[in-house]
């Protein structure tokens, strides 16, 4: 593998495939993700029926599964984005990846390794790269598939940002620093920019994924850097 990051979780780990091979079931590939919304919308589905847990599928509102799934799959797409960025100071090239339509989870991913080395980006021109390459990329594509709020679908994009840059720092200390210098400039950047705040080193976004209306009546918890939080 070009980087091995299971140990970090499954929405890090990533198999590989050479430049100009073709998905073969069960792997597709990522770009119908990006384009066609009845492949999105059958994903959206599919979670929905996850989150439901055995009762109807609508008693979890529409628009609530598809918040999760956009939050579920932007993570999965900056989560080793961001660790290859951080360890190598590169960007990993996100056109031509595969994914597999698993039910449930983090969707397993290949990519295509580097054809040699690449030379690393300054902090700042990878920060700038990341923004102009990922984020208005394959991230800004798929979230625009999404008929849901904007200030809902970004702030989802700006807690997954958050969360892989705290699972990096936690678990590979020596990239702490990057980690956060990385998040922090991209947090600072449209379209992230006003998405979140930062007080006494916690991150809070200024919307709400809406996974608290997955319990019955929306009375569930919420997630620790979401807006409705109290302090």
């Amino acid at each position: 593998m070009t980087g091995d990051f299971t140990g970090l979780g499954p929405f890090f780990a990533v198999h590989t495939h050479v430049t100009g091979a073709t998905a073969t079931p069960p792997w597709r590939p990522l770009d119908e993700l990006l384009t066609d919304e009845s492949v999105l919308g059958s994903r959206i589905a599919g979670v929905r029926t996850a989150l439901a847990g055995g009762r109807p599928d609508d008693a979890v509102e529409w628009r609530v599964a598809a918040s999760v799934t956009h939050l579920g799959l932007v993570a999965r797409l900056l989560s080793p984005t961001l660790a290859f960025a951080v360890r190598d100071g590169t960007v990993l090239d996100l056109a031509g990846t595969w994914w597999e339509p698993v039910p449930g989870g983090a969707v397993p991913l290949s990519v295509r390794p580097p054809s040699g080395p690449a030379a690393p980006f300054s902090d700042g021109a990878l920060a700038d790269a990341l923004a102009e390459q990922v984020l208005d990329g394959p991230i800004r594509r798929i979230t625009g598939l999404f008929p849901l709020s904007g200030r809902v679908l970004w702030g989802n994009v700006a807690s997954a940002v958050n969360g892989a840059a705290t699972m990096l720092a936690a678990d590979r200390p020596e990239w702490t620093d990057r980690a956060r210098a990385l998040a922090t400039a991209l947090l600072g950047r449209a379209p992230l920019r006003g998405t979140s705040t930062r007080a006494d080193g916690r991150f809070r976004r200024r919307s709400c994924c809406l996974i608290y209306r997955v319990a019955p009546s929306g009375t569930g918890a919420v997630c620790g850097d979401c807006v409705l939080t109290r302090s």
